[in-house]
Parts: C-alpha cells; structure tokens; sequence
C-alpha cells in the first residue's frame, strides 16, 4: 500500500516526465540473477513471448522508453511465476533506472529490466 502511494505521488510530482512521449518496442533486455550462488543471465524477450530465467517464468506484456532518448529509461510490464505454478509473484511496471520501485519480491531470484529493445533504424 505504502509503494503504491509512494509511485502516485512520484509520478504526480514529476509532470514534465508524466507528459514525455513514450514508444513501444519490440522487446525487451531483462537480467536475472540467483542470488544463492551470484550466477546472472541476461534473457532478450520480445513482446508477448515468455521465457524461463532460473526458476521463473517471465512474460513481457510491453516495454516502453522515451521517444527523444531511446537509450533512456525504459518501463516494462511484466508478469513473473514460479516455473510450474499458478500463482503470480509479480504483475506490473517495472522501471529499468529505479528497479527497486517496484520489485520483484522472491526469497532466491531477482528479476529487472535493463532496457527496451528499439527497432533498427531503416
């Protein structure tokens, strides 16, 4: 409840970041880590696509970021679960500059993202 308060009042008092335009690429650079043994994976999904990082599955619902500065910050929606089980652990925006804003919560794995995938330029 205190996050959800606290990401309002972030995003009320930030009006000039409220109103930047926004694109949605393709896809999405994600990193994983095992925080038992410090092993990382960095997972490339594409909109729509799910994909296993350790013991999670992972699925990209959108990935945005800042028309003007596409190697800017990056919004991604995700949804995460246990591999072979029902219920989420996390659905919602996570934001590439300020993961632990809105984090995944899970006693072994961390889940964030680390960038939109922008398409190539013609």
């Amino acid at each position: 409840m205190i996050r959800a308060a606290f990401l309002a009042l972030l995003l009320a008092g930030t009006g000039a970041a409220a109103q930047q335009k926004v694109q949605s690429g393709p896809g999405a650079m994600l990193r994983g880590l095992d925080k038992v043994n410090g092993q990382t994976v960095d997972v490339e999904l594409k909109t729509g696509e799910t994909a296993a990082v350790f013991g999670l599955d992972v699925a990209l619902g959108d990935c945005r970021y800042p028309v003007d500065n596409p190697t800017g910050d990056a919004f991604a929606y995700l949804t995460i679960w246990e591999s072979g089980k029902a219920d989420q652990l996390f659905d919602g925006w996570m934001i590439a500059t300020s993961p632990a804003l809105n984090a995944l919560d899970h006693a072994r794995y961390d889940v964030w993202v680390i960038r939109c995938i922008t398409p190539a330029a013609d």
